[in-house]
């Protein structure tokens, strides 16, 4: 494996640096993850015009990116379900898998959610990072690694439909150019 894990690291407000990190080593339960797409979210742009996103203020350097796909390049020593050189989507959000909505499956509203490129946390716009092994999902042969890197907006967009009650035929505003707006289309 190549040392090199050129990192896109944001210091400040319009200060991005493109910087030679170490490869992380996977823990028991994550995967080591050649990266190969990242998309720029807004979350990503509000970071780097705004140095926050809502509530979330950047106070130290982050590594930006979350919406991404790559191959596994090395399993922690618990990991049964992928092996290395299979290609899978990351989802982002790693809730803590104990509280009651995680218990109800609806994990995503987890008050403990750890999520790729939210401070502190780090993200993938990196070519090396290690991620829990069960938010890696498989992708079929027929599934690029660029459009698997568009399945975590996509779900975004798919639960606002789900939410709104959007069916075939429905009429609705798309407001938006980004990657959920016009994957959301």
């Amino acid at each position: 494996m190549a040392q090199d894990n050129l990192t896109a690291v944001l210091y400040k407000i319009n200060d991005i640096r493109l910087e030679q990190r170490p490869i992380p080593e996977p823990q028991d339960n994550e995967v080591l993850l050649q990266m190969a797409c990242v998309g720029i979210c807004g979350s990503d742009v509000h970071y780097w015009v705004h140095g926050r996103c809502a509530d979330f203020i950047l106070k130290s350097p982050m590594i930006m990116g979350h919406e991404a796909s790559g191959t596994v390049a090395k399993v922690g020593k618990n990991v049964k379900h992928l092996k290395p050189g299979d290609r899978v989507a990351v989802e982002p959000g790693v809730p803590c898998r104990l509280c009651r909505y995680c218990k109800e499956g609806r994990y995503n509203l987890c008050y403990d959610m750890v999520f790729c490129a939210t401070p502190p946390v780090h993200g993938n716009l990196t070519r090396y990072y290690t991620h829990a092994a069960d938010f890696c999902f498989k992708i079929p042969d027929h599934v690029t690694l660029e459009e698997a890197a568009l399945l975590e907006p996509l779900s975004v967009g798919v639960h606002a439909c789900k939410r709104a009650g959007v069916t075939l035929g429905s009429t609705v505003l798309i407001t938006g150019a980004g990657p959920i707006g016009l994957v959301t289309l």
